[in-house]
């Protein structure tokens, strides 16, 4: 029997995109629910919580599913997997930090070892791109990376607060936002937050339940 997972972010594309990447494997991992800013309404196996534009420790977030009965275990899908994470408060609860750089295969069979009840955290190296899975702004040449520092400029944060959010150096935030500022044919903060208002860069809001190959 395929376990159940719901899959959380606050962007539709994101959890959409990891639903189409999972469809392949439908025989093992069932994808019941996409969640956008709302919580789990059905029992899950797994949570499957992307980290996209957000750390883990923020908002409702991974405490929040952590709490929920209906939520059987959290694993942390992110970029960031990196020591001030793993000796975070909720790193002893988190059943896996999980990283992007997987490619679909190895995603479900962490995600089944999960299941199994082992407790993982399989990284990749920083430089990896990641390919799977989609974003705002990938139709518009944007990276990942680019994707979500320009969410997180449409947020209304500083530099300083993407770099904190993102685990960046403030000279490696500097560097996506004159890349995505290119591609985005903008020249300041106020027209990139425009652009981003105009191509799906505000979280949405919204529940997805048993969702399918095409509706995802």
């Amino acid at each position: 029997m395929p376990l159940r997972l719901a899959i959380v972010n606050d962007y539709e594309v994101v959890v959409r995109g990891l639903a189409d990447m999972l469809a392949p494997f439908a025989d093992e991992v069932s994808v019941v629910e996409l969640n956008t800013s709302v919580p789990v309404n059905q029992p899950v196996d797994i949570a499957l919580f992307d980290t996209f534009a957000q750390r883990p420790e923020d908002g409702p977030g991974v405490a929040d599913l952590l709490a929920d009965p209906l939520v059987g275990r959290v694993v942390v899908y992110t970029w960031n997997i990196e020591t001030r994470f793993l000796d975070g408060s909720l790193h002893g609860e988190v059943a896996a930090y999980l990283s992007k750089t997987l490619s679909a295969d190895e995603l479900v069979a962490a995600l089944r070892a999960v299941h199994a009840g082992e407790r993982l955290v399989v990284a990749d190296p920083a430089d990896v791109p990641v390919l799977t899975g989609d974003w705002p702004g990938r139709s518009e040449g944007l990276t990942a990376r680019e994707a979500e520092v320009v969410a997180l400029i449409t947020q209304g944060l500083s530099n300083a607060e993407i770099a904190l959010r993102a685990s960046l150096s403030i000279n490696s935030v500097k560097t996506y936002i004159r890349s995505s500022y290119r591609k985005m044919g903008v020249t300041s903060r106020t027209t990139a937050v425009l652009w981003g208002l105009e191509h799906g860069f505000a979280p949405d809001r919204t529940r997805v339940t048993a969702p399918t190959a095409s509706s995802a």
